[in-house]
C-alpha cells in the first residue's frame, strides 16, 4: 500500500457505502463497553429491588405484629411481596447469567421496571386504603423511575415510553380497584393531580438516557479511525493499546496500535512531538520492508486528540516468549527453522540500512499463516535506527526510556558506543536462540544493571550444557558466535547469519508436517478450517503489546 510522507490528520467522517449500512442501522445502539456496564448495573438494580421487597415482607410479617399486637396481617401485601422477591431474584439471575444479548437484557430490564411499578401500585391502591387530596403525593413509583433511569438508562425514546407506562400504574390501579373491588375513587383529574410527581419523574428520566446516548455516540466516533472501526480491545501495555479492528470496505480484520504520548511519560509538547515522530518512523520503517516475515503495516495517522495509531495485520499465534514459557524449551531443529525466518526479516532490514535494536522473543511471533505453521513474523521496529555513517539521522527517543531490553542487549549498546550497527541485532538473535534452546536467559541476575554487566564481561555457558534436550555442536557454535563480545567476531549482519543457519545440516528435522502436528496437539484452537476472515482473532493472552 502506498504511504504518504507525512502523518495524516483523521478529521473526516467515513463515507457511506454498502459494507457500512449495518453500522448506520445501529446508529442508536450503544457501544459494547457501555452496554456491558449497563447490564451490570441492571443486575444491581434487581438485587436492590429484591432486598427492598424482602424488607417490606419482614415489616409486614414480624415488625407490624410487635408494634400493633393482634393487628390482622395484610395477606394481599405479604403475597405480593413474596411474588416480587421471587421475580426480582429471578431477574437478577437472568441478567447476570443468561447467554442472551445485552440488547435483549436491556429490553427485559424495562419490562422489569414496569412490573415492579405495577407491584407498588397494587400496594398503594389494593393492599392499603389510599387517601386522595388536592396536594400531589410522591409514590414509590416516582422513586423507582428515577433510580432506574440513573442506574440502567436506555435510549431516551424507550426510557420515556417505559417511564410513562410505569407512572400510569398508580392511576390504573385506582381505576381497577374501583371497577373490581368497589373501592371509592376520586375524579380522574384528582387522581392525575395526586400522582403528578410520577409523570414529572417520567419526563426527567430521559435526561440520564440522553447523557449516556451522547457518550455512546462520542465513543463510537472515537472508535472510527479512517476506514477502520475498532471492534475489541486485545491488550494494553506501557506504550498504548492494541485493538482488533475491521476495514469498512474490505471486511478485513486488522490490529490497530494506539499510542498516546502521555503513556510514554511525555511531559510537555516537545516530548510529545518526539514520541509521535518516533512512532511515525516505526510505521514508515516497517511499511518499507518487504520480507514476508516482517509484520505488514497497512496505514497510520494521528487522531484529533493527538493519539498516534497504525494499522497492522492481525496475527494468530504465539510470541516466542510465551511459547517457551508455556511449552518449555524448543528442539534444536525447530530453533533453526524459526531462526532462519527471523534472519530473513532482519536481512531485509539490514540491507536497507535499518537496525531493529530490540530483538527479543516477545517481538517474534510464530503464527499460522494460511496453510503454513510456525510462520515467523518480526514485530515492533519501534527502536529502529538508520545505520549510515554519512547520515546525521539518529534514534528518536526520550532519555528516560531504555533503547532495548537488558537480557538481549549487545555489549556495545550497554557501553553507550556511538557506532551501534547490524551486529547488535545478531547478538540479540544469539540471545533469542539461547532462550529457545534452554528456556533460560544467557545471563541471570538480580538487577538489570548486573545482567548488563555480565553481557559486557562474562563468558556465556554453551546452551548444550544448560538443557536436557540435545543441541548439536554445530548449533552451539552458531549461538556462541553470535554472543561474541567483540562485534567484529560475530556474523556481520542477518544475511550472513542466515547463510550460516542454512548451512547447519545437523538440524534439518523440522518440517511443515511436524509443525502442523505440534500445533494440532498444543494449539488445536488455531488449526481449524480457514474462513474468509483468515484464522480469526487471537486470544487476549496471545496479543503482544509493547
Amino acid at each position: 500500500m502506498p504511504m504518504t510522507n507525512h502523518v495524516r490528520k483523521i478529521v473526516r467522517r467515513p463515507e457511506t457505502h454498502p459494507s457500512s449500512l449495518r453500522d448506520s442501522t445501529l446508529a442508536g445502539r450503544m457501544p459494547e463497553e457501555l452496554l456491558s456496564e449497563q447490564i451490570r448495573r441492571l443486575a444491581l438494580f434487581n438485587a436492590v429491588g429484591a432486598a427492598l421487597w424482602s424488607y417490606g415482607l419482614v415489616l409486614d410479617t414480624f415488625v407490624l405484629g410487635l408494634v400493633k399486637p393482634g393487628a390482622p396481617r395484610n395477606v394481599v401485601a405479604m403475597t405480593l411481596e413474596v411474588v416480587a422477591i421471587v421475580f426480582t431474584t429471578a431477574m437478577y439471575a437472568y441478567v447476570r447469567y443468561a447467554p442472551h444479548s445485552a440488547e435483549t437484557k436491556q429490553t427485559v430490564g424495562l419490562v422489569s421496571m414496569i412490573l415492579n411499578a405495577a407491584g407498588v401500585a397494587v400496594l398503594n391502591t389494593w393492599a392499603t386504603t389510599p387517601v386522595y387530596g388536592a396536594t400531589p403525593s410522591v409514590s414509590w413509583i416516582a422513586v423507582l423511575i428515577l433510580v432506574f433511569s440513573m442506574i440502567s438508562p436506555t435510549t431516551p425514546r424507550r426510557m420515556l415510553a417505559a417511564s410513562l407506562v410505569a407512572a400510569s400504574m398508580d392511576p390504573l390501579g385506582v381505576w381497577l380497584a374501583y371497577l373490581l373491588l368497589g373501592v371509592p375513587a376520586p375524579s380522574a383529574v384528582m387522581v392525575l393531580l395526586h400522582f403528578l410527581p410520577n409523570y414529572i419523574c417520567a419526563i426527567l428520566a430521559i435526561v440520564p438516557a440522553q447523557i449516556l446516548n451522547r457518550l455512546g455516540r462520542r465513543l463510537r466516533e472515537a472508535q472510527d479511525l479512517g476506514s477502520y472501526r475498532l471492534v475489541e480491545l486485545l491488550g494494553q501495555g506501557g506504550m498504548g493499546e492494541v485493538w482488533r479492528a475491521q476495514h469498512r470496505l474490505l471486511a478485513r480484520n486488522a490490529a490497530v496500535k494506539l499510542v498516546r504520548p502521555e503513556l510514554l511519560g511525555a511531559g510537555d509538547e516537545t516530548d510529545a512531538n518526539v514520541v509521535l515522530r518516533r512512532f511515525e518512523r516505526e510505521a514508515q520503517a516497517t511499511a518499507a520492508l518487504s520480507s514476508p516475515h516482517t509484520i505488514r503495516v497497512f496505514d497510520y495517522g494521528i487522531t484529533d486528540d493527538g493519539t498516534f495509531y497504525y494499522v497492522m495485520e492481525l496475527l494468530s499465534g504465539r510470541d516466542l516468549e510465551s511459547l517457551v514459557r508455556d511449552f518449555g524449551p524448543v528442539s534444536a531443529d525447530r530453533v533453526i527453522f524459526l531462526l532462519r525466518q527471523v534472519c530473513h526479516s532482519l536481512a531485509d532490514a539490514h540491507a536497507r540500512g535499518l537496525v531493529h535494536r530490540d530483538i527479543k522473543p516477545a517481538n517474534i511471533y510464530a503464527c499460522r499463516m494460511g496453510l503454513e505453521y510456525d510462520f515467523i513474523k518480526v514485530l515492533d521496529f519501534g527502536l529502529v535506527k538508520v545505520h549510515d555513517r554519512s547520515s546525521t539521522q539518529t534514534l528518536m527517543t526520550l532519555d528516560v526510556h531504555t533503547t532495548g531490553t537488558p537480557a538481549y542487549m549487545a555489549p556495545e549498546i550497554i557501553l553507550g558506543e556511538s557506532d551501534v550497527d547490524r551486529r547488535a541485532d545478531v547478538y540479540a538473535l544469539g540471545c533469542v536462540a539461547y532462550f529457545l534452546l534452554t528456556g533460560q536467559l544467557v545471563f541471570e541476575a538480580d538487577t538489570p544493571m548486573k545482567m548488563m554487566m555480565q553481557h559486557v564481561q562474562a563468558r556465556p555457558v554453551p546452551p548444550s550444557q544448560r538443557t536436557e534436550l540435545p543441541v548439536p555442536p554445530e548449533l552451539d557454535a552458531i549461538v556462541l558466535a553470535c554472543l561474541e563480545k567483540d562485534p567484529n567476531r560475530r556474523p556481520q549482519n542477518a544475511e550472513e547469519l542466515l547463510a550460516i543457519a542454512w548451512g547447519c545440516t545437523s538440524c534439518e528435522g523440522w518440517s511443515q508436517k511436524r509443525a502442523k502436528a505440534w500445533w494440532e496437539t498444543y494449539l488445536p484452537e488455531m488449526t481449524g478450517p480457514l474462513t474468509l476472515e483468515d484464522v480469526g482473532p487471537p486470544r487476549r493472552e496471545e496479543v503482544h503489546v509493547s
